[in-house]
C-alpha cells in the first residue's frame, strides 16, 4: 500500500499536534517515526489507521493503482499499541480464533502458538491474566503475522523484557517486510524501528504558537 498526505494536520481545541505534513510512503518500505513523548507519534499513528480524522489536508490510501476508501482502507491494514485492548475475557485460542475470522494470516494457527512461545498452560487461560508483557507479544504477533498491506506498530516493546525485545526484533525482520508491505513504526527505541529505511521526526510539522 501507498499512502500520500497532502498538507496534513491534526489539532485539539487550538493546538496543533501537526500541521502542514505532504509525506509519500511508498509500498516495500518501513519508516519510523520519531519525536519525544507527547509530541503527537500515536495521533499520527491513529491518524494514518483511520481511527482518527485529520482536521486539516486528505490522506489518499493506494493499493496497486487503485484509490482506496477511507472507510475500507481498515481491511488492508494491522495495527498493535498499548492503547488497543485485546478482548481480556477470550483465552488465547479463543483470540487467535477471533483474529483468523477477520484477517488473513501469513502462519496456521499452530504455527503462531509455537511463534508465541508460551507454555501449554496458557492455551486456555483467559487474556486478563496474562501478564502485560505476555499480552504485548499476542498484540505484535497477530499483527505483524496478519497478511495485510499495511502495518502499524505504535511503542512496540514499551511493556517486553529483554528476552522479549529479542523476540520481537526476529519476528519483525522474518515477517514485517515484504515488497508490498508499507510498515510504519513510531518510537524512538531503535530496536523498536530495525529494517526502517526511512526516519520522520514529527517535531519537523509542529507548530509551537496556537493558531
Amino acid at each position: 500500500m501507498n499512502i500520500s498526505l497532502q498538507k496534513l494536520g491534526k489539532r485539539y481545541r487550538f493546538e496543533w499536534i501537526f500541521r502542514n505534513m505532504n509525506l509519500e510512503f511508498q509500498a516495500g518500505q518501513g519508516y519510523a517515526i520519531l519525536g519525544s513523548n507527547g509530541s503527537g507519534k500515536s495521533t499520527l499513528m491513529q491518524v494514518l489507521s483511520g481511527y482518527l480524522s485529520p482536521s486539516k489536508g486528505q490522506i489518499i490510501y493506494e493499493k496497486q493503482g487503485n484509490i482506496i476508501e477511507k472507510g475500507e482502507a481498515y481491511q488492508s491494514l494491522s495495527f498493535a499499541a498499548p492503547y488497543i485492548e485485546l478482548i481480556e475475557e477470550f483465552t488465547l485460542q479463543e483470540s487467535i480464533d477471533f483474529h483468523y475470522r477477520f484477517k488473513q494470516m501469513l502462519l496456521s494457527k499452530k504455527d503462531l502458538l509455537h511463534l508465541l512461545d508460551y507454555p501449554k498452560s496458557a492455551y486456555n487461560k483467559q487474556v486478563k491474566f496474562f501478564s502485560s508483557g505476555m499480552q504485548q507479544r499476542l498484540k505484535l504477533a497477530l499483527a505483524i503475522c496478519s497478511d495485510t498491506s499495511l502495518l502499524l506498530l505504535d511503542e512496540p516493546t514499551i511493556t517486553l523484557d529483554n528476552q522479549a525485545i529479542e523476540w520481537y526484533g526476529q519476528v519483525l525482520q522474518e515477517y514485517a517486510y515484504s515488497p508490498e508491505r508499507l510498515t510504519v513504526i513510531a518510537s524512538n527505541v531503535a530496536e523498536d524501528f530495525a529494517g526502517c529505511q526511512h526516519q520522520i521526526n514529527i517535531l519537523d510539522y509542529k507548530k509551537k504558537t496556537k493558531v
